[in-house]
């Protein structure tokens, strides 16, 4: 058995199994793509492709639980106990449609025609179950000498998917590898071609790019290929300003800050990353947790200097959840490095603290109703029942008040009265 060091142990198990198979019913079989890159170099191994020369039928034939996935292009999907793997026969591939997937491919019984046609070097290296390495492009070297470099010729590569120009870019970000001149070149020279490509699978790249160590350095060499203007996305960078290093010191998991960190440093407002991240085709959620981040934002800009921040804060936190609140704490925190005057010092410091020690977070945890507003006033409903539930609830949840029947009903007659 081939020790993979990266991969979940039964994961790498299951699918040598499904190599031993292949290979005792005479048919070439191999690891191959990213599972290999990311076992030489150290990263985690979170799927593994297989590639043999088995046709598709004959893979099907093999294992009694298949599925075809992309059986007409060559790839079934093998199930093996609880994980499934993608099986590609290898293939050569005729012209493509629209810059993004082979019109037609030719199954081909030659490993090294099939690694030709892939993307990148690093890409292009496959495994065999007794451990040895078929790497016919040299992948392993420009791995050592950290280089992205396409396989063969970098316009044909990008002709026939687009998208590879984003993968290159965001590739060369994540791993902190640097780009090859004629692969660089060869982007530029094909960079209209970006266009072909949906704005779903632009977004894809963009997010395991904020997800990288060195997103800061991704955003900057799409800056400079022109692939956002040509692909007709919102600007989403300002190569003039110095915060947005600043997203490279924010722990990959808090990705939703990232972002933030990103349209902020851009400029922009809540409502318009609204409706940037809508274009961006991000899902409604992540949407509304980055916006909200930006809303907490410019709720504190409008900070009356003359009232308690504390009580302030916490109708902010009370507006917007206690997540949105402490996620703009840490970015204002971040920002502050770089930039003064984002947020006042005493709130930088007590808004933790003031979110802690928050009892209640709803109207309906108030000891007080609508109703008993109504019986001791006398009056008919309307939006003054919300206005002073309101102010009690922030009152109480800043421990201004405490949260005793009683006592906030002598509040409402001391705000009654005082309106009167």
């Amino acid at each position: 058995m081939v020790r993979w060091k990266q991969a979940d142990t039964a994961m790498a198990l299951h699918s040598e199994e499904v190599i031993i198979k292949l290979l005792e019913h005479g048919f070439e079989a191999y690891w191959v793509g990213g599972c290999v890159r990311d076992e030489l170099m150290g990263r985690p191994v979170h799927d593994m492709d297989i590639t043999t020369s088995a046709l598709p039928e004959e893979v099907v034939s093999v294992f009694e639980r298949t599925v075809p996935t992309g059986i007409q292009h060559g790839t079934v999907t093998v199930l093996c106990r609880s994980y499934a793997y993608e099986v590609t026969t290898y293939r050569v591939e005729g012209a493509y449609e629209n810059h993004r997937r082979p019109a037609e491919v030719e199954f081909v019984r030659d490993l090294k025609e099939d690694l030709r046609r892939r993307d990148f070097t690093i890409n292009a290296i496959a495994k065999a179950v007794d451990g040895m390495i078929v790497d016919p492009y040299h992948g392993m070297e420009d791995l050592e000498k950290g280089i992205v470099r396409c396989v063969g010729n970098a316009r044909s590569r990008f002709q026939e998917d687009a998208l590879r120009m984003v993968r290159c870019i965001r590739f060369a970000s994540v791993f902190g590898f640097r780009i090859a001149y004629r692969t660089w070149k060869g982007l530029l020279e094909e960079r209209d071609n970006i266009s072909f490509v949906a704005m779903e699978r632009f977004r894809v790249e963009l997010e395991k790019l904020m997800e990288g160590r060195r997103p800061s350095r991704g955003l900057r060499l799409l800056h400079r290929s022109g692939l956002p203007a040509n692909a007709k996305i919102p600007f989403i960078y300002k190569p003039d300003t110095d915060l947005i290093p600043i997203v490279d010191e924010i722990p990959m998991e808090q990705v939703v800050i990232r972002w933030a960190l990103l349209l902020y440093a851009c400029g922009l407002s809540a409502e318009e990353a609204h409706r940037v991240l809508r274009q961006w085709t991000f899902a409604n959620i992540i949407r509304e947790q980055i916006a909200d981040i930006l809303s907490v934002g410019e709720e504190v800009a409008a900070l009356n200097i003359h009232s308690p921040y504390k009580e302030q804060w916490i109708s902010i936190v009370l507006k917007y959840g206690r997540e949105a609140a402490e996620r703009w704490l840490s970015m204002a925190g971040y920002i502050s490095s770089k930039q003064s005057g984002v947020c006042p010092v005493e709130l930088l410091s007590n808004g933790y603290t003031w979110t802690e020690e928050m009892r209640i977070y709803r109207l309906s945890e108030l000891s007080v109703s609508g109703k008993d507003l109504l019986k001791l006033t006398g009056r008919k409903g309307g939006p003054w029942i919300g206005e002073i539930m309101n102010k009690l609830l922030v009152k109480v949840a800043s421990q201004t008040l405490p949260n005793d029947n009683e006592t906030l009903i002598d509040e409402v007659k001391r705000v009654i009265s005082s309106n009167e």
